[in-house]
């Protein structure tokens, strides 16, 4: 990678990262405008965000393969003008079908993006203490990009229309894809050349897709219903497809022997209902700050502020302290601290105040969390040799996107079957009722990763190496 200036390379594919985790948050403050404009029920409405991040994490191992495989530049600037195309077209959207296939397109750009956007910074930086600078932006871009998206989601909603959140990519897109394809040159890469395992691809992004649709319709549809059970039998199906498939290709899209290191398992499992309960919090508690304290897009947006602050303070600060500690103890009181402050929501009333009802959530969740991620990473990447870290790295992150989508689904659908069946109490309890039930199954979840915690990780200080890589 030949450039005048490295640093300048990473501005441009930091930019290209920023708006991958711009797009995940953004919407979330938009959604009320978007369910009028385009007439979203209730229940239909999650999949504006969660179409985005089930393709984002399904298609993640695919773009980090496609990357090594076929150029990190090449893939860069193919996700990168497809996710300004797709995005074009979600702003042009007439209707709520139109917009969520746009939406999951976007997101599979990103899975090209992403992959591709870190490399390409791994590739310019030696290791060392300038990787290491690099790095530590990096990790901080991702933290702003999730504040900015509630900011910027709200000044757009409420001053411009939601399709603005959409239309605000593609100047920036397509000033990025040019300078990109002017500036950046080819990585030869050094590793042999091979084919895509483009039927685990297949397999694992299909399974998936299904295995969410299904626990987001069951509580409609009821468990034990003959669509529910079909389904889930198929979903379960083409995910065995896929272990099979990883076991016997000379390729795999994920080699199965990196689960023989304990902690990798315990990390994942770990990972996929944390957030799970976190992007379901997120999404119901934007809705409630707007459908039941009515606040417009932009306090809406305000409201959040103190949570990425927090987060941004904490997380680099507690490392010299998991590298004395180990990463157990985080990983068990972490997680007791994020239940512990969704917990606080289950009372949410139907007259609901800010500074009592949400705030004390808000502070004390992105306390939990800076407890929780950081040390998973390393406990995530812990053992790893150097040439599986990317591997290591993609799978921790498709299970965040991967659990994310499906609480998204779960929760949203307990929200409205509950509000469905006290529609009696008036349309705001109501509401309130659906979304109290919602984040006691939130809690569920992060007592259930609390649990994994204690049976699956084994206690180990970080490592110099480790500790790079849960810093970055």
């Amino acid at each position: 990678m030949r450039s005048k200036s490295p640093w300048f390379i990473f501005f441009l594919v930091a930019v290209a990262q920023f708006m991958v985790v711009l797009d995940v948050s953004i919407t979330n403050v938009a959604l009320p405008a978007i369910q009028d404009a385009l007439g979203f029920d209730a229940k239909s409405l999650q999949w504006v965000v969660t179409s985005y991040a089930l393709t984002f994490g399904g298609f993640l191992l695919l773009g980090g393969r496609a990357s090594d495989l076929y150029g990190h530049r090449k893939m860069l600037i193919a996700g990168l003008a497809s996710f300004t195309f797709f995005s074009l077209m979600i702003g042009l959207s007439q209707n709520g079908t139109m917009l969520i296939v746009m939406r999951a397109l976007q997101g599979m750009s990103a899975a090209l993006m992403s992959p591709a956007a870190l490399s390409i910074v791994l590739i310019t930086f030696k290791e060392g203490g300038e990787r290491n600078a690099a790095l530590g932006w990096w990790t901080t871009i991702a933290t702003g990009g999730a504040a900015a998206g509630l900011l910027l989601g709200g000044v757009l909603t409420q001053y411009l229309g939601w399709r603005m959140n959409f239309f605000v990519n593609v100047p920036i897109g397509i000033v990025l894809t040019v300078l990109i394809t002017r500036l950046l040159h080819d990585h030869k890469d050094e590793i042999e050349r091979m084919s895509l395992d483009l039927p685990g691809a297949i397999l694992v992004t299909s399974g998936l897709t299904l295995f969410v649709y299904v626990a987001g319709e069951a509580p409609v549809w009821g468990w034990m219903d003959a669509k529910t059970i079909g389904f889930g039998v198929l979903a379960l199906a083409l995910l065995a497809g896929f272990v099979w498939n990883e076991s016997i290709s000379s390729h795999p899209l994920m080699p199965l022997r990196i689960f023989k290191n304990r902690n990798i398992t315990g990390a994942n499992l770990m990972m996929a209902p944390i957030t799970a309960g976190l992007f379901g919090m997120f999404f119901l508690i934007s809705l409630y700050i707007q459908n039941v304290l009515q606040y417009e897009p932009v306090m809406t947006g305000l409201s959040f502020l103190p949570f990425p602050v927090i987060l941004g303070v904490l997380s680099p600060r507690l490392a010299p302290y998991v590298s004395k500690y180990g990463y157990k103890p985080f990983l068990i009181i972490g997680p007791t601290i994020v239940a512990l402050s969704m917990s606080w929501l289950i009372r949410l009333p139907a007259d609901g105040n800010y500074v009592i009802d949400v705030l004390p959530n808000i502070i004390l969740m992105p306390i939990g969390l800076s407890m929780t991620f950081m040390p998973l990473m390393i406990a995530a990447t812990s053992g790893v040799p150097a040439h599986e870290a990317g591997l290591a790295s993609g799978l921790v992150n498709t299970s965040q996107q991967m659990g994310g989508a499906l609480g998204l689904a779960i929760l949203s659908s307990v929200a409205a079957s509950v509000t469905a069946a006290n529609v009696d109490k008036g349309d705001v309890q109501a509401l309130v009722s659906g979304y109290n039930a919602a984040f006691a199954t939130g809690v569920l979840f992060v007592v259930i990763a609390t649990i994994l915690g204690l049976i699956l990780i084994k206690q180990k200080r970080a490592s110099g190496l480790e500790h790079a890589h849960a810093m970055h």
